[in-house]
């Protein structure tokens, strides 16, 4: 273990540390074990002891230490810190130093600080209708929840950009450190700006061991440990042992040494304007798995084991000697030194504690809505397209999109980031760029001032690890900001399961925790779009992401297709302005058709769904078919569709319907965009064919409209996992989302049209094999396709 050279704790320091470390341990063993008896105010009794004991104790002991450490220099420095709590379980540790600062017992005035309150504290941890052993929405200072690991870092550097007065101090499990989210996110420390931005104090709790196995960075020689994070631009401060004296002085030399470095960082950048990449400070703190537990039980060892990793002794109820084993246990901590005769804390405990919002479990920034500012706007009518006529005038939407993010972030650069893989260019959003660059602090070469747009003062976050970046984005929300992310879109799916917990965060933060306010929604981009992949090719072709986000709560996702650049600028002012969501827009950059108006793509965007009377003949009347989509690229083939027949069987009443909001479709009891099943059937029809055209698999629409009472007359097209290095017309072929099997389709499923339209039905046949033999003898589409437009009559 290093040791410094002098002492730089007085004695009273260091014994009102182990103080409040030995409260939050006796804190963290009650959460685990007691439903009563929670002083120890008589001897311990299997009745005492809850019916079944969950949770996890491994990480906690080590977490209460660094909590202590990080009050003292708060109260010391004046600091404005916040806590991110990365072991997967340790909510323990969390919720018991949240319990000694008061801030537990003021958000829940049930879990009062006397005894009745500390039984009901430890009663209801991993309880039916208690809380659970991870870092919840429930829990007071916390943004991070932690049962998925590898994305506390990412969440702090999110914290830490555009607060430059925040220290955030980010503890990374040993097991954590093995994913692949924290490798990428250690290289956050290249895009934090340290004249404008917050501090992140990264501190790798090495213990030995993950859940039954050992862990990677524990079991490699110390040098070589050094040298990784060395490479990765950090000054590691080691802190190893075992002894809590020892350990005391070695962590409070190292956190001084630590908030040295980074006070003197921030002063060279704000004030010597020193822009060059500054080498961060970090604490590597090396302890025992499950320190203070037991030595040995039955012959195994615990202490400093993977059997310390969750509930060391589990059959205290049953086993009277385990149970005394237990009550040792409980009692090394000497709760009477801790609590008075009411359970109380001592007033000597209470002195370490930062006050009021100083405390992290009370800090505002851990519950980033109370100090959102919402969005300064511009009016997005002011990028509209204009059009005489729908269908003929093809644009890049994104282009147009990029141009009024542009001034998003121009009336808002001190809440607002664009977040993307190496694709915002790609994605034609470049118009961004001309009023701020690319956040970059690594080293910086002449030629890439030539259309590189990369700057210490830039605020596009460009990485090329969805994980991180999708991690700094949540941080960067939970702490009162804004943001979009955008990405290709069969790759956004590397982010599914951290959306998945977003959405669990958000769900729980609206409609279970009243105190916590509402945040930015997250807003996701899905653009290079499965359709549009003709060089990419068939790795690049996944809309499935979509289906992974309809499986969330109703009330918490939103999912849009816009098929223009007019009904896209109406969609992302309404996400950008909204909270507590999870949007996900789906438009292509490639260009693409134009259909509605302004005016008009407002109203159709309000309703979410609507019909289109010009590209409809059915006048009033009940249609013999119903041609739907969703989609850009969907649209412009079932519109294909439409004219198609209305050349060839003019007679034929058809109906075109565009949706917009997905969520439009299922009923209401559903989802609550639902559209009643009484408007639902006046545009569908109640027995009518409907060939819906839709961007994404065909199975999602079934499953969206399985409750309606004309659900069986749906006949979906969709991506089907058919293509390779296709044209756009051939890709749609060979999926059947082109305007030939559209056309098809409806002949086949009007009764009787079938043998009337025979005829028609071959030469749509014939044109499909003409265009796939095109396509593959010239390697384009013909004119004609490309250039394709609606001709409306």
């Amino acid at each position: 273990m290093q040791t410094p050279d002098q002492h730089v704790l007085t004695q009273e320091e260091q014994a009102q540390l182990n103080q409040w470390w030995r409260a939050a341990n006796y804190l963290s063993l009650g959460m685990l074990y007691l439903q009563d008896n929670p002083l120890m105010t008589r001897p311990l009794e299997p009745t005492d002891i809850k019916p079944r004991l969950l949770g996890h104790w491994g990480s906690d002991p080590g977490q209460n230490f660094i909590w202590a450490h990080l009050n003292r220099v708060i109260r010391r420095e004046d600091l404005d810190m916040i806590y991110i709590a990365g072991p997967g379980h340790g909510a323990p540790a969390t919720l018991a130093n949240t319990y000694l600062e008061g801030t537990y017992s003021e958000v829940y005035p049930d879990r009062s600080q006397d005894a009745e309150g500390l039984r009901r504290f430890f009663h209801l941890f991993s309880f039916p209708g208690g809380v659970g052993s991870h870092c919840t929405p429930e829990t007071p200072g916390s943004i991070h929840e932690g049962g998925e690991l590898g994305y506390s870092l990412s969440h702090a550097f999110g914290a830490a950009f555009d607060n430059p007065d925040l220290l955030v101090a980010v503890v990374i499990g040993d097991g954590e450190a093995e994913t692949g989210p924290a490798a990428t996110a250690w290289h956050s420390n290249k895009f934090l700006n340290p004249a404008r931005d917050g501090a992140v104090l990264p501190i790798l709790h090495l213990n030995g061991y993950k859940l039954a196995n050992p862990s990677i960075l524990a079991r490699i020689p110390e040098e070589e440990l050094l040298n990784l994070f060395r490479g990765y631009g950090y000054a590691p401060h080691l802190v190893a042992g075992d002894d809590p004296g020892l350990m005391h002085e070695a962590m409070a030399s190292a956190l001084d040494a630590c908030i040295a470095e980074i006070q003197a960082i921030q002063a060279a950048a704000r004030q010597d304007h020193n822009h060059q990449r500054p080498v961060w400070p970090m604490i590597i703190l090396r302890t025992p798995k499950g320190w203070t537990a037991p030595k040995t039980l039955d012959g195994h060892i615990i202490e400093g084991s993977w059997r310390a990793h969750q509930v060391p002794v589990l059959d205290v109820k049953t086993n009277p000697e385990h149970l005394t084993v237990l009550e040792d246990w409980f009692k090394s901590y000497h709760p009477e030194e801790l609590f008075d005769e009411v359970g109380r804390l001592r007033d000597s405990l209470k002195a370490l504690a930062p006050r009021g919002k100083r405390r992290m479990s009370a800090n505002p920034h851990t519950n980033g809505g109370l100090l959102r500012e919402p969005l300064r706007l511009p009016d997005f009518h002011d990028y509209q397209v204009r059009l005489a006529k729908p269908g003929q005038i093809t644009i890049e939407n994104t282009y147009v999109l990029g141009q009024y993010l542009r001034d998003v972030m121009r009336r808002n650069m001190h809440n607002f980031r664009v977040f993307g893989p190496d694709e915002t260019a790609s994605n034609r959003l470049q118009a961004i760029y001309e009023v701020t660059q690319k956040t970059w602090m690594a080293e910086s070469f002449p030629v890439d001032s030539d259309g590189g747009e990369l700057s210490p003062d830039g605020r596009v976050m460009e990485m090329l690890s969805e994980h991180t970046l999708e991690g700094w984005l949540e941080g960067y929300l939970l702490t009162g900001r804004h943001g979009l992310l955008n990405s290709y879109e069969a790759f956004v799916h590397v982010i599914d399961s951290m959306v998945n917990q977003h959405s669990k965060w958000i769900e729980k933060a609206r409609f279970e925790v009243s105190w916590r306010a509402p945040i930015a929604s997250l807003n996701i981009l899905i653009s290079s779009t499965v359709w549009r992949q003709d060089h990419n090719g068939f790795t690049h072709q996944d809309p499935g992401f979509l289906d992974v986000v309809t499986n969330k709560r109703a009330d918490v996702v939103r999912i849009y297709l816009p098929p223009d650049a007019n009904c896209l600028l109406s969609v992302a002012d309404h996400c950008l302005a909204s909270t507590d969501y999870v949007n996900i827009i789906v438009a292509d950059k490639q260009p693409h058709l134009q259909y509605l108006t302004m005016d008009e793509a407002v109203t159709h965007c309000s309703k979410g769904i609507g019909l289109w009377p010009w590209a409809s003949n059915d006048e009033g009347q009940v249609p013999d078919a119903v041609v739907a989509s969703a989609g850009d690229v969907s649209t412009m083939e079932a519109l294909a569709a439409v004219a198609l027949l209305h050349e060839k069987l003019p007679e034929l009443r058809v109906r075109f319907i565009n949706v917009v909001d997905l969520f439009k479709l299922p009923p209401p009891s559903l989802h609550p965009h639902g559209m009643s099943d009484s408007d639902f059937v006046g545009l569908f029809t109640a027995d009518r064919p409907v060939i819906f055209n839709f961007h994404g698999y065909p199975a999602l629409i079934h499953k969206l409209i399985y409750r309606r009472p004309n659900h069986e007359y749906f006949h979906v097209h969709g991506y089907q996992e058919m293509g390779s290095i296709n044209t756009p017309l051939q890709l749609a072929i060979e999926n059947h989302i082109d305007r030939f099997s559209l056309a098809i389709d409806v002949i086949d499923h009007v009764p009787g049209l079938s043998i009337r339209a025979a005829s028609v039905k071959q030469w749509l046949q014939d044109q499909q094999i003409f265009h796939l033999n095109y396509a593959r003898t010239n390697g384009i589409d013909p004119q004609e396709i490309r250039e394709w437009t609606y001709l409306v009559n």
